[in-house]
């Protein structure tokens, strides 16, 4: 249990260390807090965190739900709510972002250590039973099925260019210009693509390395078109590219 390390997501100081506080009674370790959407990304990056604690109300114009899509979206990262606010329609978009426990404050020391234990448990196991299922049917393959219409389509990594979210939808940009809807996130999809060759480069695009032409500061050429790098993936864009000594 010491060695799980808990991010705290508060902008309330006076809460954030009675927080900090029973954390240490517990036996975690703790990181943050962080005050803002801004700052509770920053510490996701730094301190790699095993499990969010993220208030809903946050300093900022972004709040808790913003960083829930971030990190449902992008660090796949287990996390609580802890908020004042039990109202039907603030539980109806909590739903929508799926968090792996939902505390009102005030709230019992044994009250979040159950939370806690049980989140990360849940989530740990749901991680590894994905994984299972994933190596059972990771057979080597250039194609994957998708729906189009009333028929399941096959379509060859060699003719999907990039993949652009649409809020719950994924649209397929093929080389012969047509384009396929697909009822899923672009996080999700991906899992579905064969591993390296499939970069993403912003929150609602990723390309395939196959077709990038060139590369600039803000965005990328795709075979005469040109999609932007967002500015947290360029990073790792360059490094998936094989560019060095830039950032």
């Amino acid at each position: 249990m010491a060695e799980l390390k808990i991010g705290i997501v508060e902008d309330e100081l006076v809460i954030a260390r009675t927080i900090v506080g029973t954390l240490e009674e517990l036996g975690y370790n703790h990181c943050g807090p962080a005050l803002s959407y801004t700052e509770a990304l920053e510490m996701l990056e730094t301190e790699k965190p095993d499990l969010l604690l993220l208030d809903i109300q946050l300093a900022g114009r972004k709040d808790g739900f913003d960083v829930a899509e971030r990190l449902n979206e992008t660090y796949k990262l287990p996390f609580i709510f802890l908020t004042a606010n039990s109202d039907f329609e603030t539980i109806d978009r909590a739903k929508k972002v799926k968090p792996h426990a939902y505390i009102v404050k005030p709230f019992t020391k044994e009250e979040l250590y159950a939370a806690i234990e049980i989140a990360f448990h849940n989530f740990t196991g749901t991680q590894t039973a994905a994984k299972a299922e994933k190596r059972i049917a990771s057979v080597p393959r250039n194609f994957l099925f998708v729906k189009d219409g009333y028929v399941f389509r096959k379509v060859f990594f060699d003719e999907l260019h990039y993949l652009e979210s649409e809020a719950n939808y994924v649209l397929l940009h093929l080389s012969s210009q047509k384009k396929i809807m697909v009822r899923s996130t672009i996080s999700d999809f991906m899992d579905q693509l064969e591993p390296g060759r499939f970069i993403r480069i912003h929150r609602r695009f990723v390309v395939n390395s196959h077709f990038i032409e060139d590369v600039f500061p803000n965005e990328l050429s795709l075979q005469g078109e040109k999609l932007p790098i967002g500015k947290s993936y360029r990073g790792e864009v360059l490094r998936a590219l094989g560019i060095v000594g830039e950032g």
